[in-house]
């Protein structure tokens, strides 16, 4: 019998077990997919912690995999048992050897990329996508600021945003993620353990500031990305990884420039499927194209999952992060 990650309280990483977990057949509308790699999200810890209610309980946590059709349900056209499939969407349930998924969810990917590829940028590679291109359009010369360079959506993001013809200013925890994010399109790695990223960034664009600010870390940030913009720039917050957000005095967005402020989300951006294909799309085109170079940094059996997700909470991962369904426990 297949196993999976469940949880049956929230809490800590020690409350994911590898337990057995019984799939059945797929119906109407939905396939059954043998898993290859799945990715590793912080909207993964928000659901463990239960920052973010999961629909049901037990459950199973993740968003993104990529594996292998093994059935298809009735009502299902396009897809044929074999076929290599990955997706990062609701519902939850991608810590698993196998699982049931709605076919509309999933995506066919071209035979240049391999499932780990997949697994380690779909969701974080649609999240660069539109961020770049939907929720503010960078464009060649504009001047962009994003936190957490090094990280899995940092990493693709920079060189995304490089590609685009921007200048890139990003903020890192380390000397070694400075060389990292630099590697990968960051013009301007900030060290903010060392410096106060606002004002290096003021002083990087002459005291201008930069039209948008992407943070996904939340409380740690906020003061101060707004701090980085110019008039009329905006601040899109897509993430709280140091914590929630205090509320918000919308009077200071006037007072401060009259600056945009925006909380997106991948589910609602991609919640049709004429959006989810055209995101995956600019996603392959780039990858294809050697715009961006897609690494998996740490690789983790399943099973590890606890192990996978304190790395991660303690900042001590770099980009992308995959469990591989080949390994041991």
């Amino acid at each position: 019998m297949p196993k999976a990650i469940r949880i049956h309280r929230t809490g800590g990483p020690e409350v994911m077990q590898w337990d057995e977990c019984e799939v059945g057949n797929p119906g109407p509308g939905e396939i059954r997919v043998r898993h290859e790699a799945v990715g590793l999200n912080y909207i993964d810890v928000y659901f463990r912690t239960g920052l973010y209610p999961a629909p049901w309980q037990p459950f199973t946590p993740g968003l993104e995999a990529a594996g292998v059709v093994e059935a298809i349900g009735e009502g299902v056209d396009g897809l044929e048992v074999g076929d290599r499939i990955a997706y990062a969407s609701p519902p939850i349930g991608a810590y698993a050897e196998e699982r049931l998924i709605p076919a509309d969810k999933v995506v066919q990917l071209p035979e240049s990329i391999t499932c780990h590829q997949a697994a380690a940028m779909m969701l974080q590679g649609m999240t660069a996508e539109y961020l770049l291109r939907r929720t503010f359009k960078v464009k060649a010369g504009d001047t962009v600021l994003f936190h957490a360079a090094a990280g899995g959506v940092g990493l693709i993001a920079c060189q995304w945003a490089k590609s685009l013809g921007a200048k890139v200013i990003g903020t890192v925890g380390s000397e070694e993620k400075a060389d990292l994010a630099r590697a990968n399109g960051c013009d301007h790695p900030i060290i903010y353990t060392r410096e106060n990223f606002a004002e290096r960034v003021k002083e990087l664009t002459d005291g201008a500031g930069v039209p948008v600010v992407y943070d996904a870390v939340g409380r740690d940030t906020f003061e101060g990305s707004l701090d980085c913009l110019s008039p009329r720039g905006m601040l899109v917050s897509f993430g709280q990884s140091s914590g929630k957000i205090d509320p918000v005095d919308i009077s200071v967005l006037g007072t401060r420039g009259s600056l945009f402020l925006t909380r997106p989300s991948l589910m609602t951006y991609n919640a049709d499927r004429a959006s989810l294909e055209e995101s995956a799309k600019a996603l392959f085109d780039v990858v294809e194209s050697g715009a961006v170079r897609i690494k998996v940094n740490q690789v983790f059996p399943l099973a590890r999952a606890a192990d996978a997700h304190l790395e991660l909470e303690a900042r001590r991962t770099t980009g992308s992060t995959v469990f591989d369904l080949s390994l041991s426990p």
